[in-house]
């Protein structure tokens, strides 16, 4: 199939270079030229395991970048916004990146003849796809949707590092849409994967990946609290961990104390499903501990620390990656 991906950052890199590895044609969009070039050179935009490999083998070829939205969505029959949801000062996603891609998606879907479906893969808190990407989609290009052009929501679960991994070997795939149409043609994308597709509504959709990151970062602040607790006992909270990790019900994964969760998508997640919940008159106190217990570990690995070696004044640590 012929798909657009807008954005070229994080998902919208991985998800054009993967969509090219099984067999599909693909346009990625982006404001920015010099991303663009690099692309088109084979050149990743950012590092990612792989990514550079499948864009030297496909750049060019099955691969294309450009700027103009209107050569890449007249030219496929899918289009799929990757971009941004930084955000906002209150924790809130803010959504001005997907408002400007949608409209100028909707812009040229005004000229476009045939069904084109828009599949929203940033992450958006329920009721985004529906409330308020398919509006301006209708506004800019005067269509209506579900009868003109198609909408689904497709969330991705990438981890920063495996994304290339993970998005060929996923543990789920979800597809939510507002008419069997769209989600038919999103489905038909990951035809070749071996994972069960879940199909649902757009709202469901959205959902299932801020209650995943949501959990997850339970778990994270759930070792780090049980930690805590364990220093004081001299008690080794990773034999521990590790037992609990080997009930079925529960898993060893992300059950090890540390520093806490950080990284693009965990705290901005939590805190926008936080603020979507407050928003519809929900107090959600577990995911406000969950944060509370996340914001105040690096102080306590701090103190720790400072309990070890004495001053930290002038001192210098270490991480595989880098040094500071």
């Amino acid at each position: 199939m012929k798909i657009s991906v807008i954005g070229s950052g994080y998902v919208g890199s991985v998800t054009a270079a993967c969509f090219a590895e099984v067999g599909h044609e693909v346009v990625c969009v982006d404001i920015d030229k010099k991303k663009m070039d690099q692309i088109n050179a084979g050149i990743p935009p950012i590092y990612e395991e792989g990514l550079g490999e499948l864009l030297q083998k496909y750049a060019g070829k099955s691969l294309t970048a450009t700027t103009d939205y209107e050569f890449a969505i007249k030219n496929t029959d899918i289009s799929f916004i990757c971009v941004g949801t930084p955000s906002a000062e209150d924790g809130s996603i803010d959504l001005s990146i997907v408002r400007a891609a949608t409209a100028s998606i909707g812009a040229v879907l005004a000229k476009k003849e045939g069904y084109h479906v828009v599949v929203v893969k940033s992450t958006v808190v329920p009721e985004t796809t529906e409330k308020f990407v398919l509006p301006i989609l209708e506004e800019t290009s005067g269509k209506v949707a579900g009868k003109d052009f198609g909408v689904a929501m497709n969330p991705e679960f990438l981890r920063e590092g495996k994304a290339v991994y993970d998005f060929m070997h996923p543990d789920k795939i979800v597809v939510g849409a507002i008419d069997q149409k769209s989600g038919d043609l999103v489905s038909e994308l990951y035809r070749n994967f071996k994972c069960e597709i879940t199909r649902t509504s757009v709202s469901t959709a959205e959902m299932i990946k801020y209650a995943n990151n949501s959990l997850l970062a339970t778990k994270i602040s759930f070792a780090n609290e049980i930690g805590n607790i364990c220093k004081r006992l001299n008690v080794d909270t990773y034999e521990v961990m590790k037992a609990v990790g080997k009930d079925s019900r529960v898993s060893p994964k992300f059950l090890n104390s540390g520093a806490g969760f950080g990284g693009s998508c965990f705290p901005k997640d939590v805190k926008a499903l936080i603020g979507k919940a407050k928003e519809i008159g929900y107090s959600p106190v577990l995911l406000e501990s969950v944060i509370g217990v996340n914001e105040k570990q690096p102080i306590l690995m701090t103190e720790i620390l400072q309990k070890k070696i004495g001053s930290l004044a002038g001192k210098k640590g270490c991480s595989p990656w880098t040094c500071f």
